[in-house]
């Protein structure tokens, strides 16, 4: 990981030492870099980060609500998705769509959110997925609730961010091997270190082969995945970091689609067997390649100034045949399946420029980030869809299907280019109170042409997003905070109904929270209520159409925890409560009132099983609704043990859904199981 210098202080920036621990606890127990340059500023009382503000700055000074889960988390629990990453923090529904093996999908505060990586966008429009790999990852963040104001588009949800594993200062390595049920084969190598005498040139490589199958009956995936990266500090005050990435999917789409009779309501056959795969295995495919090159640069030019700016290019190529369960015949016994097809690519670039200025008075410290980013993004593709295909057997599915003249495909092409311009300032006045004031103006044009209507719209969305903050830091290690932040999201998908582009989605939230990290203990715990309105909000039809209706909203609490109770025992533990609602003032669907979650782990460092470590989890998940259909509440429970053979090597289990619960995890129009039990057996050596 890069580490910058830290900025020289007219006066300290934890003035007693009951708060400088309190500080240090808490940005240790939950580190956020959204911005993988420059992330990390260390001294010996205080870890400085760049994601929420775009600049190094404590994140106990920053009044927004952040999570983060670093490295050794994401190997304690083993993720395999990056939708199991925050499965322990608050405000964050994932798991609700079943077991899906080419999307990720999250809801933050009820909402949808944008995925980032190294703090730019990932371009991810319709059935085209850009999927980040774990096991590449040095931490993942989420920023809850409209963050426009800095990334640009964004949904009222907030963004995850995946932060991408760096050269290291140190020579080292691993090797890991892992084999589980559905047949999970994984082979991980990970080597970092100097290339010259003088360290001033680093080196990662990471890469990855793994294959599973998928939880319904025929289903699977198969994945090479690898990543250079190059830093390059070629003098004190700049420093260059080149990334890369290829990544390969080959396998047969799962499609978790099922209806609400056989699942959560009662037939006079029964009830549909979670497994049961109403897609066309022998026909389907899900091939699936994503490259993407870029490089981060920073340069000080002064005391007071420093350039950054980053770049990637990427670009995704996409075959997709995926047949899926629609809707019911009304016979009681037969439903009908649509079938999609989607043959094509998409080439984005992003470029983001930011110059970063600190002066300081005797009384006040002042940060001010101007910025201009850019954005462009084209599909390039073919498409097929037919919503009533054929027709299935609800309990007995033939799962054969009539295969798709390529005469029938007709074409689709997007372009969008967005640009961006923002000015943000942070005050910090006595070493007590921090004001936060930012302003940004974004201008999208998209263009979107169906050949299947021969319909061609272009469009010019432009909006102006503020966003303000207050924060109170009390020597006491409570900080108190009142935010208020907008999103702007445009969007280069039509309208099933007319053709044209759907309009701009724009949120608004109001927050106030606190953070709070007592001196002598080693963690933090940070609440917050908040209150989020979106206008141009997406819904799914009963023909399975996405439509725009009037506004959202979604109100709520979050509590979040994270601490050693003993020298050996870690608590992490989080509760959530959301009222997310439509534009008539109905329980939106898919969203839980209530959720909860708690994991301990414990070390035997120092005892008679010195090398063992031990943890367990519970997730909660409160009933949901959709219209007059009511989800049960649902709970499991994780597992893990891992045990140091030596200083080399050692080996892990993990188990996720540990009884096997068979639930239904949610409904939107479709119903969706849960995912089924998974036991994952490592072994790794390190040096």
């Amino acid at each position: 990981m890069s580490r910058s210098r830290p900025s020289p202080l007219p006066f300290n920036v934890l003035s007693s030492p009951a708060r400088r621990m309190a500080m240090a606890t808490l940005l240790l127990g939950c580190p956020l870099a959204a911005q993988a340059q420059d992330d990390v500023a260390q001294s010996d009382t205080v870890v400085v980060t760049a994601t929420a503000l775009k600049v190094a700055m404590p994140l106990a000074e920053t009044p927004r609500s952040v999570s983060s889960v670093d490295r050794e988390e994401l190997e304690l629990r083993n993720v395999q998705n990056l939708d199991e990453t925050f499965r322990y923090r608050s405000g964050v529904l994932s798991g609700h769509y079943g077991s899906d093996n080419n999307t990720d999908w999250f809801k933050i505060r009820g909402f949808d959110q944008a995925t980032y990586q190294d703090g730019l966008r990932l371009y991810r429009t319709g059935y085209y997925q850009w999927l980040p790999e774990p096991y590449g990852l040095d931490r993942v963040e989420v920023f809850k609730g409209p963050a426009s104001i800095l990334y640009g588009e964004a949904p009222s949800g907030g963004i995850v961010n995946a932060v991408s594993k760096r050269p290291t200062a140190e020579k080292r390595g691993e090797i890991e091997i892992q084999a589980g049920n559905r047949n999970h084969r994984q082979f991980g190598v990970d080597t970092s270190g100097p290339v010259t005498e003088s360290g001033n040139v680093r080196y990662r490589f990471v890469g990855l082969y793994k294959e599973r199958d998928g939880d319904l009956n025929d289903t699977d995936n198969e994945r090479v995945y690898f990543a250079p990266s190059l830093e390059w500090r070629i003098s004190d005050d700049t420093q260059l970091t080149v990334l890369a990435s290829y990544q390969k999917d080959d396998g047969v789409p799962e499609n978790p689609f099922k209806l609400a009779y056989g699942t959560v309501q009662d037939t006079p056959f029964g009830k549909v067997d979670p497994e049961t795969n109403y897609g066309a295995p022998d026909y389907d495919k899900d091939e699936h390649t994503q490259t993407a090159v870029g490089y981060e640069f920073k340069h000080q030019l002064d005391d007071t100034w420093k350039f950054e700016q980053d770049f990637r290019y990427s670009k995704l190529d996409l075959d997709l045949r995926s047949t899926y369960m629609d809707f019911a015949t009304g016979d009681g016994r037969t439903a009908y399946r649509g079938h999609l097809q989607r043959d094509g690519e998409i080439d984005s670039f992003t470029i983001d420029n930011r110059m970063v200025g600190k002066w300081y008075t005797a009384r006040t410290e002042n940060t001010l980030l101007v910025g201009v980013d850019y954005q462009d993004l084209s599909l390039d593709g073919k498409e097929f869809d037919d919503f009533t295909y054929d027709t299935v057997d609800i309990f007995d599915p033939d799962t054969s299907i009539t295969p798709v003249p390529d005469s029938q495909l007709t074409s689709r092409q997007i372009d969008k280019q967005q640009l961006g311009v923002y000015v943000q300032d942070q005050l910090r006045i006595d070493d007590s109170w921090v004001l936060l004031g930012s302003v940004r103006h974004d201008s999208a044009d998209v263009k979107n042409v169906d050949g299947s209507t021969d319909v061609t719209v272009d469009e010019t969305q432009s909006e102006t997003s503020f966003s303000g903050g207050v924060m109170y830091l009390a020597d006491n290690g409570v900080s108190p905070y009142l935010s208020y932040t907008e999103s702007f999201r445009p969007s280069a998908d039509t309208s099933n109904a007319d053709g044209a582009i759907f309009e701009a989605i724009e949120g608004r939230q109001w927050e106030a929270g606190v953070k709070y990290a007592p001196s002598g203990w080693d963690g933090y715990v940070s609440a917050a209520v908040f209150d989020i309105k979106e206008s141009n909000s997406f819904a799914t039809t009963p023909a399975g159409y996405q439509t725009q209706e009037g506004e959202k909203t979604s109100t709520g609490f979050e509590l979040e925890g994270v601490g050693y109770l003993t020298d050996s025992l870690k608590l992490t533990a989080a509760y959530t409560y959301t009222d997310a609602r439509d534009e008539d003032d109905n329980r939106a669907a898919l969203i839980p009132r209530h959720m909860a979650s708690t994991w301990l782990d414990y070390d035997f460092e120092g005892t008679a099983l010195n090398g063992l470590k031990v943890g367990a989890g519970i997730r909660h998940v409160g009933e949901s609704v959709d219209g007059s259909i009511t989800v049960p509440d649902y709970t499991v429970g994780d597992a893990m043990a891992s045990y140091a053979l030596n200083n080399h090597w050692t080996a892990q289990v993990n188990v996720n859904n540990i009884t096997n619960e068979e639930y239904v995890a949610s409904c939107d129009f479709w119903c969706y199981y849960g995912e089924s039990r998974s036991v994952i057996g490592s072994l790794k050596y390190r040096w």
